[in-house]
């Protein structure tokens, strides 16, 4: 069972491994999350998040663009959530390039639930602008 305060929020998640997606979402889901998943980055730009999105759990390489050009285009979009970047691509560069994005977590996969659904809980409770610095 979730926190109290957890039905209401949605959790977006970006991965273009449509697999990982569905397991992420039953994953948050079951923590009491509501959670909507994209496969792409473009398709996170032509559908557009939810204005009930609390955070967003974005894959650092997909196959379309990387989760930095999607956060700037976000940004630049004037949609500012909290983040949390997932990679299988854990380098110095990623992992300093998601913390100067401004990112609650930076995760490596395999992703670890606990560890996720405790950054999604911050994630949430987190202002909803994070750094600008990667822009």
């Amino acid at each position: 069972m979730g926190a109290p305060h957890a039905v209401e929020t949605l959790v977006s998640i970006v991965d273009d491994d449509v697999s990982l997606c569905r397991a992420l979402r039953r994953l948050v889901e079951s923590a009491g999350f509501a959670a909507e998943t994209f496969a792409s980055g473009r398709a996170v730009l032509e559908a557009g998040l939810s204005p009930r999105s609390g955070c967003l759990v974005i894959d650092v390489h997909l196959g379309d663009m990387t989760g930095f050009e999607l956060h700037r285009a976000l940004l630049a979009a004037g949609t500012r959530l909290p983040l949390i970047f997932i990679t299988a691509y854990d380098t110095r560069e990623n992992e300093e390039s998601a913390w100067r994005a401004g990112a609650v977590a930076y995760l490596p996969k395999p992703v670890d639930g606990a560890v996720l659904l405790t950054a999604i809980q911050t994630a949430v409770g987190a202002e909803r602008c994070p750094s600008d610095e990667g822009r």
